[in-house]
């Protein structure tokens, strides 16, 4: 039994890093959660599953026009919005330019050379943003942050920023297993392709309207937890019941075959991976952004962690 499955582990990297958690405190209190910062939290401590967020409550075709900012939005932006709460996702081509995209190429390239920045997984360049004021700048883009908040309905913080040289080859999965919050549905991330994706380099694939379905969390496939411990079950196992939910309701995937400088926004419950790659002497340059809602409690369900911000977020 791993030392990192016990729960008192995370209860002391939570006192270690105690800072980084006091942005929940205002949540806590708004929502009434009796519990330490540094205590461990998961779903089962809500009894609401559903999303709160305006456009999962209603349609985006009826409510957002009726925003004035919406008038704010190029009529390109605009159409994607409409389509947000029956799709899940927006695809804004060319919403940044093969400069930037260059640049931030140059950056990874050069921290990796200095060796500022080291794989995690084999593939994932995590939170380049916390020691790169370019990556940063990029990811807190006003044109952005205002599509962002405008989906959300409230105002986004910077969580995460994960770079790619390679594609993720990652399994279908939803990230509110990952970066989950309370209320539901207050999560939200940006991929960017820095060059253009194809079907020999590992796209990025996603099951059109899967954010319709119920939230499968920790407390649907690890019912063996305890006091102490983080249970029996482990993240493949979450996989596998991904892969049954999308037999089940026979999900069709999509490859996004995506052209440099193209964006594409994803809602927090729709099912994702990265398609595999079939020519492996092939680089799929990318970045993922991830966003929650300022206002809202964060953590990671899988571990019961409350998520860390760091001084510049909150």
């Amino acid at each position: 039994m791993a030392l990192k499955d016990f729960k008192p582990v995370h209860w002391l990297y939570n006192i270690l890093h105690y800072k980084g958690l006091l942005h929940n405190r205002a949540a806590y209190d708004n929502y009434r959660v009796k519990k330490s910062l540094i205590a461990s939290i998961s779903s089962r401590d809500f009894a609401d599953r559903e999303s709160k967020a305006w456009l999962d409550i209603g349609n985006s075709r009826e409510l957002a026009a009726t925003k004035e900012s919406f008038k704010s939005f190029e009529p390109s932006v605009q159409s994607e919005i409409l389509g947000w709460s029956d799709k899940g996702y927006l695809l804004l081509k060319g919403f940044f330019n093969e400069t930037i995209c260059d640049d931030i190429n140059d950056e990874i390239d050069r921290l990796i050379k200095n060796k500022s920045i080291r794989f995690i997984n084999n593939n994932k360049l995590m939170f380049v943003f916390k020691k790169s004021n370019l990556i940063r700048s990029v990811a807190e883009r006003k044109e952005l942050l205002d599509i962002m908040n405008f989906i959300l309905g409230r105002e986004v913080v910077l969580f995460q920023t994960i770079n790619f040289i390679t594609g993720s080859e990652q399994r279908p999965h939803s990230d509110s297993i990952h970066m989950t919050t309370y209320p539901l549905g207050f999560l939200i991330a940006g991929w960017l392709a820095l060059e253009d994706a194809t079907k020999d380099n590992g796209p990025l694939c996603y099951y059109p309207a899967s954010h319709k379905l119920p939230y499968f969390l920790n407390a649907d496939f690890n019912k063996a937890k305890t006091a102490l411990h983080l249970g029996k079950k482990k993240y493949p196992d979450y996989e596998n019941e991904i892969d049954r939910l999308i037999q089940q309701y026979q999900l069709p995937k999509v490859e996004l075959y995506a052209k440099k400088g193209d964006l594409f926004i994803w809602h927090a419950n729709l099912l994702h991976g990265g398609a595999p790659i079939i020519d492996r002497k092939l680089t799929r340059k990318s970045m993922v952004m991830h966003y929650f809602a300022k206002d809202v409690i964060k953590y990671h369900d899988i571990t019961e962690r409350p998520s860390l911000l760091d001084d510049a977020q909150h």
